[in-house]
């Protein structure tokens, strides 16, 4: 089954339009629990960090702090991971996606315990359109079986 991209970015918008951080963990503010950072530092970087809109966080940042996908809380995963698909899908994202849909341990998965059934289909429609990008041919065994053990339910 072949996915359209427009179709696809326009699915990951539609499920994921209202949805904002609230309390949840912010960009660079996981980049600075990565590096252990104090609560001062933690609670800097959560100033600058986008709370409403996940379409105005850039490619560059999403690069920049490409180890926060570890460090979100669920609130934080449903607000930046959009964002996330979406570069990757445009190919301005650098690092790939997989592995953070696909590593499906206790803590993973309770990182996406807040998303509904519509962005969980909008997930699974962006692992059917990786899993056939020549990007991801390392990473398909693992990507088909996230779809079928996990994202499909």
């Amino acid at each position: 089954m072949s996915v359209n991209k427009v179709k696809l970015i326009s699915e990951i918008n539609d499920a994921f339009k209202d949805v904002v951080l609230g309390n949840g963990i912010g960009l660079s503010e996981a980049d600075a629990i990565d590096s252990y950072a104090d609560l001062k530092l933690r609670t800097e970087c959560r100033q600058n960090d986008e709370k409403h809109n996940w379409n105005l966080i850039t490619a560059d940042n999403l690069n920049k702090y490409n180890c926060s996908l570890s460090f979100f809380d669920a609130e934080g995963m449903q607000f930046h991971l959009p964002a996330f698909m979406i570069a990757d899908i445009n190919e301005e994202y650098k690092f790939g996606m997989s592995f953070a849909l696909t590593n499906l341990s206790d803590y993973s998965k309770s990182q996406f315990g807040l998303l509904s059934q519509k962005q969980r289909g909008a997930i699974r429609l962006f692992l059917e359109y990786i899993l056939e990008h020549p990007s991801y041919e390392f990473e398909r065994p693992e990507i088909k079986s996230a779809i079928e053990s996990y994202w499909s339910k």
